[in-house]
C-alpha cells in the first residue's frame, strides 16, 4: 500500500523536492512552483473524481491556504509558502493537507530546536518566543511588538521552510495508521 501511494503522488513529492532545494538555497518559492503545484493536483483531482474530486481538491486548496494564513500575517512565512500548502492541499484534500500541517509544525520545531542548540542560541530562542507570545495576547495579530524594528532573531540564518513541509507530507503519506487516504 505504501509503494503504490508513493507511485501515486511522486509528482507531489518530486515538486517538493524540488521546492524544499530551492527554498534552501534562496529562501524564496517562485510562482512557476507554487502555481504548477496548485494546477497540477486540481488537474489530478478532476481527472480521478470529475467535478466533485475538482470540489475535493478546491476544499483542499482553500484548507492548505488556511492553515498557515495566521503564520503568513505574524510575517514568520511568506507567501509561497502559503502557496506551496495551498498546492499539497489541492494534490491531497482538506483533511490530510492539516495533517501535514500539523507534523511539519512538530518537526520545524525538532528542527528550529537542534539549529538554535548548535548556534549556542537556544536562550534567544525562548526569550523571542515567549516576547512573541506576550506581544500577540496583549495586542493581537499584526501589532507592532517590544522590540519593533530591533534585530528579533533567534538564529543566523531562517530555516527553509519548505524542507518540514516535504518531510511532513513523506511522512504523512506513508503512515497508513492515520488513515488520510
Amino acid at each position: 500500500m505504501a509503494a503504490w501511494t508513493l507511485i501515486d503522488h511522486a509528482p507531489l513529492l518530486g515538486l517538493l523536492l524540488l521546492a524544499a532545494v530551492i527554498d534552501a538555497r534562496t529562501r524564496r518559492l517562485p510562482n512557476w512552483l507554487t502555481l504548477g503545484l496548485i494546477l497540477s493536483g486540481l488537474a489530478r483531482a478532476f481527472c480521478l473524481g470529475g467535478v466533485a474530486g475538482l470540489g475535493h481538491g478546491f476544499a483542499g486548496l482553500f484548507a492548505g491556504a488556511s492553515a498557515p494564513l495566521i503564520l503568513f500575517i505574524m510575517g514568520a512565512l511568506g507567501g509561497g509558502d502559503v502557496k506551496l500548502f495551498a498546492g499539497i492541499g489541492a494534490w491531497l484534500g482538506p483533511l490530510p493537507v492539516l495533517t501535514v500541517f500539523a507534523v511539519q509544525c512538530v518537526i520545524g520545531l525538532v528542527l528550529i530546536l537542534a539549529q538554535s542548540l548548535s548556534q549556542r542560541r537556544t536562550l534567544t530562542l525562548f526569550r523571542n518566543s515567549a516576547l512573541l507570545y506576550a506581544t500577540i495576547s496583549q495586542r493581537g495579530l499584526g501589532a507592532a511588538g517590544p522590540c519593533a524594528g530591533a534585530e528579533f532573531t533567534s538564529i543566523d540564518r531562517p530555516m527553509p521552510y519548505a524542507v518540514p513541509v516535504a518531510l511532513a507530507t513523506l511522512a504523512v503519506l506513508l503512515a497508513p495508521s492515520w488513515n488520510v487516504f
